[in-house]
């Protein structure tokens, strides 16, 4: 099964495990057995803008970050394209995240259930880990 990953749950599965629920937790551990995590390249995007406005401090290199993930065989970073762009833009919620859009378009177009903790996402996309 392919597990979706949004920007918060990537950063705490990578960096901080601890502030992951306990059932994110055993997917988490799932997922690194069957090397089947995907992650939307926005997320990616939304790390650097965080660390730029100076919400978020990884504690590493933002290149060497991703470095070591596009290095990962546990998750596959998947490029938006103008596919993924219009699904997001489809979906019948008021939502304005764009990055939170396509996190659930890049689930549902793998049929996949997202890890988050976001209440938002829940409250929207029906298959949450969290």
């Amino acid at each position: 099964m392919t597990i979706v990953l949004d920007t918060c749950a990537l950063i705490w599965w990578s960096l901080d495990p601890d502030k992951l629920s306990q059932t994110a937790v055993n997917v988490c551990k799932q997922m690194e057995k069957e090397e089947n995590g995907l992650v939307p390249s926005i997320s990616i995007w939304e790390i650097a803008i965080k660390i730029k406005n100076k919400k978020l401090d990884l504690g590493v290199d933002l290149n060497d970050y991703v470095t070591s993930l596009k290095k990962s065989s546990v998750v596959s970073i998947v490029p938006v394209n103008e596919d993924m762009w219009l699904d997001s833009v489809k979906l019948e919620w008021e939502h304005r995240d764009q990055a939170d859009r396509v996190v659930v378009a890049l689930a549902k177009s793998n049929q996949a259930p997202i890890i988050t903790a976001d209440r938002e996402i829940r409250n929207f996309y029906s298959d949450v880990i969290w």
